[in-house]
């Protein structure tokens, strides 16, 4: 471990620093420092700059190791801090450790200063990786709790070991009712060999990608899924079980049936439709229709014969017009 090393000093001895950042020199480092001796200027340099670790006297003339431990606490900030004392006092040095601090070193004996260091930023990473860690997995067990999708998980036997609530909605099986038994419950007896067909992939390292297949509810009822099954390893990437995502798709499915059922029909009725095509010989005079065995049919009674329309008799307003005007003629003669 060296390179830059971010070093804030609470010190009130120019001297007292350089031997220290000489030492961290020797040992590899290039230390960029801020020397602070009271708690204003402490604030400040915290807030200017992200800093690897704070060294710091235990006794100087406007401010002390333990006010400036307790300020680095107030921040919440979890940065090693190590008190480098010219005055060795076991009760002090008991004192400091119990308040937080990393460890207490004496100034005559500099050369524990840098490994404290390593082992302190190296114990900082540990906890903010844990932290990010354990974040993670409340933001993960957020989403699992609060999505609509079962997800479970399985040990290699196919028995559950988890159960979240919407699986809980979906099959009809309380986490406490499940948790432990087999999860061929949920398959139809014609699909068990689904489930050993899946647990030999996961077996191999490999996913099962996502398919629709059909599930039992704790009533009997069977449901479509839309399902993903993932292994499960551990920090050896040593395969200790399964993660499964189920997607209940009953309503999907209504309406794609639906709507294959409306295509059918109303492809039947389109078949029951008769229409006229092609060329209709059609008399001048009488408006007769000759039909395809030769016959003349009156108009009305072809089209009624040839599709599913219905006609009705009336007067169209040209005809109207011309029958009143005829019939003004014939009145007007007979006058």
């Amino acid at each position: 471990m060296a390179g830059l090393l971010h070093v804030l000093v609470v010190e009130d001895s120019e001297n007292d620093t350089s031997l220290l950042l000489e030492e961290l020199r020797q040992k590899g480092y290039t230390p960029v420092h801020e020397r602070v001796e009271h708690a204003a200027a402490m604030t400040s340099a915290l807030e200017r700059r992200n800093w690897d670790v704070v060294v710091s006297d235990y006794v100087m003339p406007e401010f002390s190791g333990p006010n400036a431990l307790k300020l680095l606490r107030e921040k919440k900030m979890d940065l090693p801090f190590i008190v480098v004392s010219g005055t060795y006092g076991e009760e002090a040095a008991v004192d400091m450790m119990k308040a937080g601090a990393n460890d207490y070193i004496v100034k005559g004996n500099l050369s524990r200063l840098t490994p404290a260091i390593e082992r302190e930023i190296e114990a900082a990473k540990n906890r903010k990786a844990r932290a990010h860690a354990e974040n993670s997995m409340r933001h993960l067990a957020a989403i699992v709790k609060s999505t609509d999708d079962a997800i479970y998980s399985l040990h290699l036997d196919g028995s559950v070991a988890s159960w979240n609530h919407a699986a809980e909605k979906i099959f009809g099986y309380r986490a406490e009712e499940i948790i432990g038994r087999s999860i061929s419950l949920l398959f139809p007896f014609d699909r068990r060999d689904e489930l050993i067909d899946n647990m030999q992939i996961i077996r191999r390292g490999e996913s099962v990608g996502r398919y629709e297949t059909l599930r039992v509810r704790k009533d009997g009822q069977f449901i479509p899924v839309s399902q993903t099954v993932s292994p499960i390893k551990d920090e050896l990437e040593k395969i200790i079980g399964a993660s499964a995502i189920a997607r209940d798709i009953s309503a999907r499915k209504r309406e794609e049936r639906e709507r294959t059922e409306l295509v059918q029909e109303l492809t039947d009725a389109l078949k029951q439709v008769k229409t006229l095509s092609g060329l209709l010989p059609i008399c001048a005079t009488c408006k007769r229709i000759r039909d395809d065995r030769g016959y003349w049919q009156l108009l009305e009674s072809y089209i009624g014969s040839h599709t599913n329309a219905t006609l009705t008799h009336g007067i169209c307003p040209e005809c109207l017009k011309k029958f009143k005007d005829e019939n003004k003629m014939e009145k007007a003669k007979a006058a």
